[in-house]
Protein backbone atom coordinates (compact mmCIF):
# COMPACT_ATOMS: atom_id res chain seq x y z
CA UNK A 1 0.00 0.00 0.00
CA UNK A 2 1.35 3.45 -0.86
CA UNK A 3 -0.07 6.94 -0.36
CA UNK A 4 0.55 10.27 -1.89
CA UNK A 5 -1.08 13.82 -2.18
CA UNK A 6 -2.35 15.11 -5.09
CA UNK A 7 -1.89 19.02 -5.49
CA UNK A 8 -3.67 22.11 -6.60
CA UNK A 9 -2.52 24.55 -9.03
CA UNK A 10 -1.06 26.53 -5.77
CA UNK A 11 0.89 23.30 -4.80
CA UNK A 12 -1.17 22.83 -1.76
CA UNK A 13 -2.34 19.39 -1.49
CA UNK A 14 -6.08 18.90 -1.59
CA UNK A 15 -6.50 15.22 -1.98
CA UNK A 16 -4.98 12.47 0.10
CA UNK A 17 -4.54 9.38 -2.82
CA UNK A 18 -3.84 5.65 -0.93
CA UNK A 19 -3.61 2.74 -3.31
CA UNK A 20 -2.98 -1.18 -2.74
CA UNK A 21 -3.58 -4.02 -3.76
CA UNK A 22 -5.98 -7.14 -2.67
CA UNK A 23 -9.09 -7.04 -0.73
CA UNK A 24 -10.48 -3.37 -1.51
CA UNK A 25 -11.78 -1.31 1.57
CA UNK A 26 -15.53 -0.86 1.62
CA UNK A 27 -15.22 2.62 3.32
CA UNK A 28 -12.54 5.19 4.38
CA UNK A 29 -13.21 8.16 6.63
CA UNK A 30 -10.64 10.37 7.62
CA UNK A 31 -11.05 11.46 11.06
CA UNK A 32 -9.76 14.54 13.68
CA UNK A 33 -10.94 15.82 16.70
CA UNK A 34 -12.68 18.80 14.22
CA UNK A 35 -13.97 17.09 11.44
CA UNK A 36 -14.27 13.96 9.23
CA UNK A 37 -14.53 13.13 5.59
CA UNK A 38 -15.73 10.29 3.89
CA UNK A 39 -13.16 8.90 0.86
CA UNK A 40 -14.36 7.69 -2.89
CA UNK A 41 -13.39 4.25 -3.22
CA UNK A 42 -12.09 2.89 -7.27
CA UNK A 43 -11.30 -0.47 -8.19
CA UNK A 44 -10.02 -1.50 -10.97
CA UNK A 45 -9.40 -5.08 -10.95
CA UNK A 46 -6.64 -6.59 -8.44
CA UNK A 47 -5.51 -2.66 -7.88
CA UNK A 48 -7.50 -0.06 -5.62
CA UNK A 49 -7.35 3.53 -4.59
CA UNK A 50 -8.77 5.50 -2.05
CA UNK A 51 -8.75 9.30 -2.78
CA UNK A 52 -9.59 11.36 0.36
CA UNK A 53 -10.47 15.16 0.09
CA UNK A 54 -8.45 17.30 2.63
CA UNK A 55 -11.70 19.64 2.84
CA UNK A 56 -14.88 19.71 4.24
CA UNK A 57 -18.37 21.50 4.14
CA UNK A 58 -19.37 21.74 8.14
CA UNK A 59 -22.94 22.59 9.57
CA UNK A 60 -24.20 23.21 5.74
CA UNK A 61 -21.33 25.88 5.14
CA UNK A 62 -19.10 25.84 1.80
CA UNK A 63 -16.55 23.57 1.19
CA UNK A 64 -13.66 24.65 3.00
CA UNK A 65 -9.67 22.88 3.69
CA UNK A 66 -9.75 21.24 7.02
CA UNK A 67 -9.17 22.52 10.08
CA UNK A 68 -5.88 22.08 11.62
CA UNK A 69 -5.47 19.62 13.49
CA UNK A 70 -4.59 15.78 13.23
CA UNK A 71 -6.33 13.01 11.18
CA UNK A 72 -6.06 9.41 10.45
CA UNK A 73 -7.53 7.41 8.36
CA UNK A 74 -9.93 4.31 9.27
CA UNK A 75 -10.12 1.73 6.47
CA UNK A 76 -12.99 -0.45 6.95
CA UNK A 77 -13.75 -3.69 5.31
CA UNK A 78 -17.48 -5.09 4.12
CA UNK A 79 -17.61 -6.75 8.08
CA UNK A 80 -16.14 -3.82 9.71
CA UNK A 81 -12.73 -4.65 10.32
CA UNK A 82 -10.38 -2.39 9.25
CA UNK A 83 -6.66 -0.67 9.61
CA UNK A 84 -5.17 2.31 9.71
CA UNK A 85 -2.39 3.90 7.66
CA UNK A 86 0.13 3.44 10.01
CA UNK A 87 1.29 0.73 7.78
CA UNK A 88 1.57 2.81 4.71
CA UNK A 89 4.61 4.17 3.64
CA UNK A 90 5.47 7.30 5.12
CA UNK A 91 5.48 10.47 2.86
CA UNK A 92 7.15 13.82 4.05
CA UNK A 93 5.89 16.71 2.02
CA UNK A 94 7.81 19.72 1.98
CA UNK A 95 7.86 22.60 4.26
CA UNK A 96 5.55 25.15 3.36
CA UNK A 97 2.82 22.99 2.22
CA UNK A 98 -0.91 22.41 3.98
CA UNK A 99 -0.16 18.75 5.24
CA UNK A 100 1.69 15.66 5.98
CA UNK A 101 2.02 12.05 6.57
CA UNK A 102 4.17 10.43 9.20
CA UNK A 103 3.80 7.48 11.37
CA UNK A 104 0.10 7.03 10.13
CA UNK A 105 -1.15 10.35 11.08
CA UNK A 106 -2.16 13.24 8.73
CA UNK A 107 -1.28 16.50 10.17
CA UNK A 108 -3.18 19.39 8.92
CA UNK A 109 -1.40 23.05 9.38
CA UNK A 110 -2.56 26.28 8.66
CA UNK A 111 -1.29 27.70 4.76
CA UNK A 112 1.63 29.65 6.63
CA UNK A 113 5.29 28.33 5.59
CA UNK A 114 7.11 27.18 8.83
CA UNK A 115 10.18 29.52 8.79
CA UNK A 116 7.24 32.23 8.60
CA UNK A 117 5.83 30.71 11.79
CA UNK A 118 8.91 29.82 13.66
CA UNK A 119 9.66 32.27 16.45
CA UNK A 120 12.20 33.92 14.51
CA UNK A 121 9.97 34.37 11.73
CA UNK A 122 7.55 35.79 13.51
CA UNK A 123 9.41 38.25 15.62
CA UNK A 124 10.75 39.21 12.26
CA UNK A 125 7.18 39.97 10.99
CA UNK A 126 6.60 42.07 13.90
CA UNK A 127 9.64 44.37 13.33
CA UNK A 128 8.45 44.53 9.36
CA UNK A 129 4.86 45.14 10.91
CA UNK A 130 5.92 48.33 13.23
CA UNK A 131 8.02 49.77 10.53
CA UNK A 132 5.59 49.93 8.02
CA UNK A 133 4.73 53.83 6.38
CA UNK A 134 2.84 52.76 3.68
CA UNK A 135 -0.45 54.41 3.73
CA UNK A 136 -3.44 53.48 5.68
CA UNK A 137 -6.06 51.28 3.47
CA UNK A 138 -9.99 52.23 3.28
CA UNK A 139 -10.56 48.62 5.05
CA UNK A 140 -11.34 47.34 7.73
CA UNK A 141 -9.57 43.97 9.86
CA UNK A 142 -12.08 41.89 12.03
CA UNK A 143 -11.37 39.40 14.65
CA UNK A 144 -13.52 37.92 16.55
CA UNK A 145 -12.85 35.23 19.21
CA UNK A 146 -9.15 35.04 18.38
CA UNK A 147 -9.56 34.19 14.67
CA UNK A 148 -11.76 30.94 15.61
CA UNK A 149 -14.38 31.65 13.44
CA UNK A 150 -16.29 34.76 11.82
CA UNK A 151 -19.17 35.83 14.17
CA UNK A 152 -20.62 37.74 17.33
CA UNK A 153 -20.52 41.77 17.07
CA UNK A 154 -17.91 41.93 14.21
CA UNK A 155 -19.95 40.08 11.63
CA UNK A 156 -22.70 42.33 11.99
CA UNK A 157 -20.67 45.13 11.53
CA UNK A 158 -19.25 43.26 8.47
CA UNK A 159 -22.45 42.63 6.93
CA UNK A 160 -23.58 46.24 7.26
CA UNK A 161 -20.60 47.63 5.87
CA UNK A 162 -20.82 45.29 2.88
CA UNK A 163 -24.20 46.77 2.50
CA UNK A 164 -23.68 50.65 2.87
CA UNK A 165 -20.17 50.81 2.00
CA UNK A 166 -19.52 48.13 -0.36
CA UNK A 167 -16.18 49.80 -1.40
CA UNK A 168 -14.31 49.16 2.14
CA UNK A 169 -11.92 46.05 2.39
CA UNK A 170 -12.83 43.53 4.75
CA UNK A 171 -9.96 41.72 6.25
CA UNK A 172 -10.58 38.88 7.94
CA UNK A 173 -8.39 36.98 11.10
CA UNK A 174 -8.89 33.81 10.58
CA UNK A 175 -6.82 30.80 12.38
CA UNK A 176 -6.55 29.11 8.94
CA UNK A 177 -8.55 28.69 6.23
CA UNK A 178 -11.09 26.37 7.47
CA UNK A 179 -13.28 29.28 9.20
CA UNK A 180 -15.47 30.58 6.96
CA UNK A 181 -15.67 34.50 5.96
CA UNK A 182 -18.53 36.28 4.81
CA UNK A 183 -19.38 37.17 1.20
CA UNK A 184 -16.54 39.57 -0.28
CA UNK A 185 -13.98 38.96 2.85
CA UNK A 186 -10.75 38.68 2.30
CA UNK A 187 -9.16 35.79 4.73
CA UNK A 188 -5.94 36.28 6.46
CA UNK A 189 -4.14 33.37 8.39
CA UNK A 190 -2.70 34.41 11.75
CA UNK A 191 0.55 35.14 11.52
CA UNK A 192 1.29 35.23 8.08
CA UNK A 193 2.73 38.12 6.08
CA UNK A 194 -0.63 39.54 4.54
CA UNK A 195 -1.85 39.16 8.37
CA UNK A 196 0.30 41.56 9.33
CA UNK A 197 0.30 44.10 6.77
CA UNK A 198 -3.94 43.61 6.98
CA UNK A 199 -3.48 44.76 10.93
CA UNK A 200 -0.96 47.46 10.10
CA UNK A 201 -2.67 49.13 6.76
CA UNK A 202 -6.47 48.78 7.88
CA UNK A 203 -7.83 52.41 8.84
CA UNK A 204 -10.10 50.82 11.93
CA UNK A 205 -9.80 47.37 13.67
CA UNK A 206 -12.90 45.93 14.84
CA UNK A 207 -12.67 42.87 17.65
CA UNK A 208 -14.80 41.37 20.27
CA UNK A 209 -11.65 40.14 22.62
CA UNK A 210 -8.38 41.63 23.62
CA UNK A 211 -5.59 42.44 20.51
CA UNK A 212 -2.91 39.77 21.05
CA UNK A 213 0.30 39.72 19.87
CA UNK A 214 2.51 42.87 19.02
CA UNK A 215 0.40 46.48 18.42
CA UNK A 216 2.04 49.39 17.18
CA UNK A 217 -1.51 51.94 16.21
CA UNK A 218 -0.87 54.02 13.10
CA UNK A 219 -1.20 57.54 12.55
CA UNK A 220 -5.06 57.56 11.52
CA UNK A 221 -5.80 53.92 12.78
CA UNK A 222 -8.72 53.22 15.33
CA UNK A 223 -10.03 50.03 17.68
CA UNK A 224 -13.31 49.32 17.92
CA UNK A 225 -13.93 47.02 20.62
CA UNK A 226 -17.40 45.45 20.62
CA UNK A 227 -16.98 42.99 23.61
CA UNK A 228 -18.84 39.95 23.33
CA UNK A 229 -21.33 40.12 26.57
CA UNK A 230 -23.03 42.03 28.90
CA UNK A 231 -21.72 41.00 32.73
CA UNK A 232 -23.13 39.05 35.11
CA UNK A 233 -19.97 37.76 36.33
CA UNK A 234 -16.82 39.95 37.57
CA UNK A 235 -14.57 40.92 34.45
CA UNK A 236 -11.21 41.92 34.76
CA UNK A 237 -10.10 44.40 37.35
CA UNK A 238 -13.23 43.28 39.23
CA UNK A 239 -12.21 39.71 39.36
CA UNK A 240 -11.22 38.32 43.12
CA UNK A 241 -7.90 38.84 44.12
CA UNK A 242 -5.51 41.42 43.09
CA UNK A 243 -2.19 40.46 40.31
CA UNK A 244 -0.38 43.46 39.55
CA UNK A 245 0.65 41.95 36.74
CA UNK A 246 -3.10 41.31 35.46
CA UNK A 247 -3.59 44.69 36.19
CA UNK A 248 -0.99 46.30 34.41
CA UNK A 249 -1.77 43.75 31.05
CA UNK A 250 -5.51 45.22 31.62
CA UNK A 251 -5.05 49.04 31.90
CA UNK A 252 -2.44 48.35 28.79
CA UNK A 253 -4.82 46.52 26.96
CA UNK A 254 -7.91 49.02 27.15
CA UNK A 255 -5.90 51.83 26.00
CA UNK A 256 -5.47 50.09 22.70
CA UNK A 257 -9.11 50.99 22.23
CA UNK A 258 -10.60 53.80 20.56
CA UNK A 259 -14.44 53.31 21.06
CA UNK A 260 -15.73 50.77 23.01
CA UNK A 261 -19.45 49.26 22.44
CA UNK A 262 -22.18 48.14 25.38
CA UNK A 263 -25.44 46.64 24.93
CA UNK A 264 -27.30 48.73 27.48
CA UNK A 265 -26.28 51.36 29.89
CA UNK A 266 -25.47 48.44 32.65
CA UNK A 267 -22.83 47.28 30.80
CA UNK A 268 -21.10 50.51 30.06
CA UNK A 269 -20.82 51.13 33.43
CA UNK A 270 -19.59 47.74 34.22
CA UNK A 271 -17.06 47.58 31.51
CA UNK A 272 -15.76 50.97 31.75
CA UNK A 273 -14.88 50.61 35.33
CA UNK A 274 -13.89 46.87 35.09
CA UNK A 275 -11.24 48.25 32.10
CA UNK A 276 -10.57 51.29 33.61
CA UNK A 277 -11.78 52.49 30.09
CA UNK A 278 -11.77 56.43 31.13
CA UNK A 279 -11.93 59.46 28.91
CA UNK A 280 -12.89 57.64 25.56
CA UNK A 281 -16.29 57.18 23.73
CA UNK A 282 -18.51 54.26 25.02
CA UNK A 283 -21.12 53.85 22.29
CA UNK A 284 -24.36 52.43 24.21
CA UNK A 285 -26.30 50.88 20.39
CA UNK A 286 -27.74 47.60 21.39
CA UNK A 287 -25.57 44.89 19.86
CA UNK A 288 -25.20 44.06 16.61
CA UNK A 289 -25.07 39.97 17.03
CA UNK A 290 -29.03 40.46 18.26
CA UNK A 291 -30.10 42.31 15.04
CA UNK A 292 -30.97 38.81 13.29
CA UNK A 293 -32.80 37.35 16.38
CA UNK A 294 -35.65 40.09 15.18
CA UNK A 295 -34.67 39.84 11.22
CA UNK A 296 -33.12 36.27 10.95
CA UNK A 297 -35.19 33.36 9.74
CA UNK A 298 -34.66 30.25 11.24
CA UNK A 299 -35.80 27.47 8.50
CA UNK A 300 -31.95 27.26 6.87
CA UNK A 301 -30.55 26.86 10.65
CA UNK A 302 -32.71 24.08 11.67
CA UNK A 303 -32.19 22.53 8.64
CA UNK A 304 -28.33 22.06 8.78
CA UNK A 305 -29.17 20.93 11.95
CA UNK A 306 -31.36 18.51 10.56
CA UNK A 307 -34.23 19.23 13.28
CA UNK A 308 -37.54 19.18 12.15
CA UNK A 309 -39.58 22.49 11.73
CA UNK A 310 -42.55 21.35 14.40
CA UNK A 311 -39.70 20.02 17.15
CA UNK A 312 -39.00 21.56 19.94
CA UNK A 313 -35.71 22.44 20.63
CA UNK A 314 -33.26 23.18 24.12
CA UNK A 315 -30.43 25.26 23.76
CA UNK A 316 -28.52 24.45 26.51
CA UNK A 317 -25.04 26.96 26.68
CA UNK A 318 -23.35 26.90 30.70
CA UNK A 319 -20.55 29.44 30.55
CA UNK A 320 -16.72 28.37 31.43
CA UNK A 321 -15.32 27.55 35.13
CA UNK A 322 -12.15 29.50 35.99
CA UNK A 323 -11.17 25.86 38.04
CA UNK A 324 -11.76 23.41 35.18
CA UNK A 325 -10.73 22.74 31.16
CA UNK A 326 -13.60 21.04 30.43
CA UNK A 327 -17.50 21.72 29.89
CA UNK A 328 -19.61 21.21 33.23
CA UNK A 329 -21.22 18.06 33.33
CA UNK A 330 -23.90 18.24 35.64
CA UNK A 331 -26.85 17.14 33.33
CA UNK A 332 -27.84 13.80 31.95
CA UNK A 333 -28.87 15.23 28.61
CA UNK A 334 -30.23 12.18 26.96
CA UNK A 335 -32.54 12.03 29.52
CA UNK A 336 -33.52 15.82 29.00
CA UNK A 337 -33.76 15.33 25.63
CA UNK A 338 -36.33 12.45 26.36
CA UNK A 339 -38.67 13.98 29.41
CA UNK A 340 -39.01 17.28 27.55
CA UNK A 341 -39.39 15.56 24.12
CA UNK A 342 -36.89 18.38 22.59
CA UNK A 343 -34.18 18.08 20.54
CA UNK A 344 -31.39 19.21 23.13
CA UNK A 345 -28.40 21.66 21.35
CA UNK A 346 -24.93 21.39 23.22
CA UNK A 347 -22.75 24.71 23.28
CA UNK A 348 -19.45 24.67 25.62
CA UNK A 349 -18.01 27.33 25.82
CA UNK A 350 -14.53 27.73 23.69
CA UNK A 351 -12.36 28.13 27.05
CA UNK A 352 -13.73 25.13 27.57
CA UNK A 353 -12.45 23.23 24.15
CA UNK A 354 -8.90 21.56 24.41
CA UNK A 355 -6.72 23.15 21.82
CA UNK A 356 -7.93 22.19 18.33
CA UNK A 357 -11.14 20.90 19.63
CA UNK A 358 -14.50 21.32 18.39
CA UNK A 359 -16.32 18.98 21.12
CA UNK A 360 -17.84 20.08 23.96
CA UNK A 361 -16.17 17.05 26.63
CA UNK A 362 -19.40 16.75 27.58
CA UNK A 363 -21.61 13.47 26.65
CA UNK A 364 -23.36 15.36 24.12
CA UNK A 365 -24.43 11.99 22.34
CA UNK A 366 -27.62 10.40 21.72
CA UNK A 367 -30.36 11.02 18.84
CA UNK A 368 -31.87 13.86 20.58
CA UNK A 369 -28.77 15.59 21.67
CA UNK A 370 -26.45 17.86 19.11
CA UNK A 371 -23.13 19.23 19.86
CA UNK A 372 -22.99 22.36 18.46
CA UNK A 373 -19.97 23.96 20.31
CA UNK A 374 -17.93 24.17 16.76
CA UNK A 375 -20.95 25.99 15.01
CA UNK A 376 -19.76 29.60 13.67
CA UNK A 377 -22.08 31.87 15.34
CA UNK A 378 -24.39 31.37 18.50
CA UNK A 379 -26.71 34.10 17.69
CA UNK A 380 -27.75 31.59 14.91
CA UNK A 381 -28.79 28.89 17.63
CA UNK A 382 -30.59 31.52 19.91
CA UNK A 383 -32.88 32.12 16.99
CA UNK A 384 -33.58 28.33 16.40
CA UNK A 385 -34.18 27.46 20.49
CA UNK A 386 -37.92 27.46 22.01
CA UNK A 387 -35.78 27.94 25.19
CA UNK A 388 -32.60 28.63 26.43
CA UNK A 389 -31.09 26.90 29.98
CA UNK A 390 -27.94 28.50 31.05
CA UNK A 391 -26.08 29.49 34.13
CA UNK A 392 -24.20 32.63 34.44
CA UNK A 393 -23.26 32.93 30.84
CA UNK A 394 -23.79 36.39 28.75
CA UNK A 395 -26.12 34.79 26.49
CA UNK A 396 -28.83 35.37 28.71
CA UNK A 397 -28.90 38.78 28.11
CA UNK A 398 -29.48 38.13 24.32
CA UNK A 399 -31.85 35.58 24.75
CA UNK A 400 -34.11 38.18 25.72
CA UNK A 401 -34.37 39.77 23.10
CA UNK A 402 -36.28 36.72 21.57
CA UNK A 403 -38.89 36.82 24.39
CA UNK A 404 -38.89 33.27 24.72
CA UNK A 405 -38.40 31.37 28.29
CA UNK A 406 -35.40 31.57 29.94
CA UNK A 407 -34.13 28.56 32.85
CA UNK A 408 -31.05 29.00 34.81
CA UNK A 409 -29.42 25.57 35.97
CA UNK A 410 -27.08 26.69 38.81
CA UNK A 411 -25.84 23.81 41.20
CA UNK A 412 -22.43 25.31 41.92
CA UNK A 413 -23.83 28.82 42.48
CA UNK A 414 -22.48 29.25 45.99
CA UNK A 415 -19.12 28.08 44.90
CA UNK A 416 -19.62 30.35 41.66
CA UNK A 417 -20.42 33.13 43.30
CA UNK A 418 -18.08 32.91 46.16
CA UNK A 419 -14.89 31.36 45.13
CA UNK A 420 -14.46 31.74 41.38
CA UNK A 421 -15.80 35.23 40.11
CA UNK A 422 -18.44 37.28 41.91
CA UNK A 423 -21.85 38.19 40.35
CA UNK A 424 -22.59 42.59 39.90
CA UNK A 425 -25.73 41.66 41.04
CA UNK A 426 -28.00 39.00 42.47
CA UNK A 427 -29.39 36.38 40.17
CA UNK A 428 -31.93 34.92 42.37
CA UNK A 429 -33.35 38.25 42.28
CA UNK A 430 -33.38 39.28 38.86
CA UNK A 431 -33.75 36.38 37.12
CA UNK A 432 -36.53 36.44 33.92
CA UNK A 433 -36.52 32.88 34.72
CA UNK A 434 -36.67 29.98 37.07
CA UNK A 435 -33.20 29.79 38.80
CA UNK A 436 -33.23 25.79 40.29
CA UNK A 437 -30.36 23.66 41.18
CA UNK A 438 -30.58 20.10 40.72
CA UNK A 439 -31.99 18.44 37.08
CA UNK A 440 -35.53 17.27 38.34
CA UNK A 441 -36.19 20.79 39.16
CA UNK A 442 -34.93 22.25 35.76
CA UNK A 443 -37.35 18.92 34.04
CA UNK A 444 -40.49 20.04 36.56
CA UNK A 445 -39.88 23.67 35.25
CA UNK A 446 -39.67 22.75 31.90
CA UNK A 447 -43.18 20.81 32.05
CA UNK A 448 -44.92 23.55 33.81
CA UNK A 449 -47.16 25.38 31.71
CA UNK A 450 -47.58 28.24 34.21
CA UNK A 451 -43.81 29.04 34.68
CA UNK A 452 -43.79 31.59 31.82
CA UNK A 453 -46.44 33.29 33.34
CA UNK A 454 -44.99 33.90 36.96
CA UNK A 455 -41.95 35.56 35.58
CA UNK A 456 -43.73 37.82 33.11
CA UNK A 457 -43.51 40.53 35.30
CA UNK A 458 -39.78 40.24 35.75
CA UNK A 459 -38.84 39.44 32.05
CA UNK A 460 -40.54 42.97 30.89
CA UNK A 461 -38.34 44.42 33.66
CA UNK A 462 -35.19 42.58 32.83
CA UNK A 463 -36.31 43.73 28.47
CA UNK A 464 -36.40 47.44 29.43
CA UNK A 465 -33.11 46.98 31.25
CA UNK A 466 -31.16 44.92 29.41
CA UNK A 467 -32.41 44.96 25.99
CA UNK A 468 -34.23 48.55 25.07
CA UNK A 469 -31.71 48.92 22.20
CA UNK A 470 -31.93 45.70 20.82
CA UNK A 471 -34.26 46.43 18.34
CA UNK A 472 -33.00 45.03 15.03
CA UNK A 473 -30.62 47.77 13.56
CA UNK A 474 -28.35 48.10 15.83
CA UNK A 475 -25.64 47.35 13.42
CA UNK A 476 -27.21 50.12 11.38
CA UNK A 477 -26.92 52.69 14.04
CA UNK A 478 -22.78 51.79 15.18
CA UNK A 479 -21.76 51.82 11.09
CA UNK A 480 -23.44 55.38 10.82
CA UNK A 481 -21.10 56.37 13.63
CA UNK A 482 -18.15 54.69 11.70
CA UNK A 483 -19.10 56.62 8.79
CA UNK A 484 -19.61 59.89 10.31
CA UNK A 485 -16.93 60.29 12.67
CA UNK A 486 -14.36 59.06 9.41
CA UNK A 487 -13.03 55.96 10.45
CA UNK A 488 -13.86 55.12 6.74
CA UNK A 489 -14.87 56.12 3.66
CA UNK A 490 -17.58 54.76 2.06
Amino acid sequence: MTARFATAADGVPDVLVLSGTGDAPATATLRGARAHVDGAIDVDGETWTVSVPLAAARYGGPTLPLPTGDYRLDLRGADGTGTTIADVVPVRLLAGVRAGLEEGVVRVDPPVDAETMSSAGQKAAEATYAARTEPLENAVFFESFYGRNASCNPLALDREIARVAPAVTRYWSVVDLSVAVPAGAVPVVEGSHAWWRARSTARLLVVNDWLRRRFVRRSGQRVLQTWHGTPLKRLALHRPGFDPRRAVAIVRESRRWDVLLAQNPYAARMLRRAYAFIGRPLWVEGYPRNDVLLTGDPAPVRAALGIGADERVLLYAPTWRDDRQTMVDFLDLERLAARADAVVLVRGHSRTLAPGEDVSGTSATGPRVVDVTAYPDIARLLLVADALITDYSSVMFDFTVTGRPVYFFVPDVAHYRGDLRGFYFDLDERAPGPVVATQEELESALADEGTVGRFSERYAQWRARFNARDDGRAAERVVARILDQGFLDR
